[in-house]
């Protein structure tokens, strides 16, 4: 299925080269070949390609004509040393080139230095709410995440199974990443389990029975390969002392859950809330990746007062997944509100209109994410 994604691709390159990151099989070859078809393609998955480029940097060059101007190289990390190349023909022929790769963990462990600010980066990720329009499912989201080809699926829980292993096999134990690929994969069970949650090292190092150091090395893989994202605190309170360690949010509620080995949610379902959080935490992600940075952070004072995001120190959202919100649910937005540092105070959740209750906007989800989208919320 066409499904048209919110990455203006074309345009981003009509000003300056672009590495172009992102999981395994968020669509970036798909969208690449749909937006740049006329453009100059190399795929260095492809063995002939690899072997040619990789023996012979200097062959870019040599079959590149003059009206190639966009160039695309597609999993970059296969041949990292071609960068010298694209950064020479950025500089004496101007040509804007595409680079892809599923993380730059290789590119920078390599010594490589990502072209020293003469490529922009980012981040393609799952599908949104906007891109997929009425094709959208919100349980279906929920259950079995937001990547391409498995929210499209007629087995998502198998292609999710399959997709972890590939994770395992292609991302991890292929790139030499680590050695121990079944500490890992406790490791990585455990993680799961941690989405949405404060990081304890401590703990999920007793609990995956690793090292605390391990535990700290294998969350870099997880966050340099792109399955996971940290978001930090916000420590701006005067009022109330905050926390000041991270949370953790994989990439795609659907991975995560699969990780879990959750039980299939339904709309009553007790964990629904923490999902819903994690599918918000995911729009609020991307939207920054795609509008080219901005700042999201969370907040919780040491006596337990929390909201779930701050956006670019402006916005604050608490997210339900109630259908009906209760003035309970927005205890910690009031206590925010009394550092009067933000512009706007929102509640997401599944209510059907809007509300204003005790100064706090009450959003439907989809209201929320027209807003979001549309750049009318910081």
């Amino acid at each position: 299925m066409h499904v048209p994604r919110a990455l203006p691709l074309r345009q981003l390159l009509e000003k300056k080269s672009f590495f172009l990151f992102g999981p395994r099989q968020t669509g970036k070859t798909w969208l690449i070949r749909s937006s740049l078809s006329d453009c100059r393609f190399y795929d260095l998955l492809d063995s002939r390609t690899y072997l040619k480029l990789n023996r012979s940097p200097e062959r870019l060059e040599q079959e590149l004509r003059p009206r190639d101007r966009i160039v695309v190289l597609d999993e970059i990390q296969k041949v990292p040393h071609l960068l010298d190349e694209v950064h020479r023909l950025i500089e004496t022929r101007g040509i804007h080139f595409l680079l892809t790769g599923s993380s730059a963990r290789k590119l920078r462990h390599g010594g490589m230095n990502l072209l020293g600010g003469r490529a922009r980066i980012r981040t393609l990720h799952p599908f949104i709410y906007r891109e997929l329009g009425e094709h959208f499912d919100l349980l279906r989201a929920l259950n079995h995440g937001l990547l391409p080809g498995i929210y499209f699926s007629d087995d998502p829980g198998e292609d999710l199974h399959t997709y972890t292993g590939a994770y395992l096999q292609q991302e991890v134990a292929a790139e030499g990443l680590t050695r121990n690929i079944p500490a890992f994969s406790r490791f990585l069970e455990v993680a799961a389990l941690c989405n949405g949650q404060i990081l304890n090292y401590t703990k999920i190092a007793n609990d995956a029975q690793v090292a605390r150091t391990t535990v700290q090395e294998y969350f870099s893989i997880l966050k340099d390969t792109l399955l996971a994202f940290e978001l930090p605190a916000w420590g701006k309170s005067a009022k109330r002392k905050a926390t000041v360690t991270s949370k953790l949010y994989f990439f795609d509620v659907g991975v995560a859950r699969f990780l879990q080995g959750r039980r299939h949610l339904t709309d009553v379902s007790p964990e629904l809330g923490e999902a819903f959080e994690s599918y918000i935490f995911h729009e609020l992600r991307t939207y920054l990746d795609y509008r080219g940075g901005g700042d999201l952070r969370y907040w919780r004072s040491t006596s337990g007062f929390e909201v779930d995001f701050i956006l670019d120190e402006a916005v604050a959202v608490e997210v339900k997944g109630a259908h009906h919100v209760s003035p309970r649910d927005l205890r910690g937005l009031r206590a925010l509100r009394e550092e009067g540092k933000m512009r706007r105070y929102l509640l997401v959740c599944r209510e059907e209109t809007p509300l204003m209750m005790d100064g706090v906007e009450v959003l439907p989800w989809q209201e929320f994410l027209s807003l979001l989208w549309d750049g009318e919320l910081a």
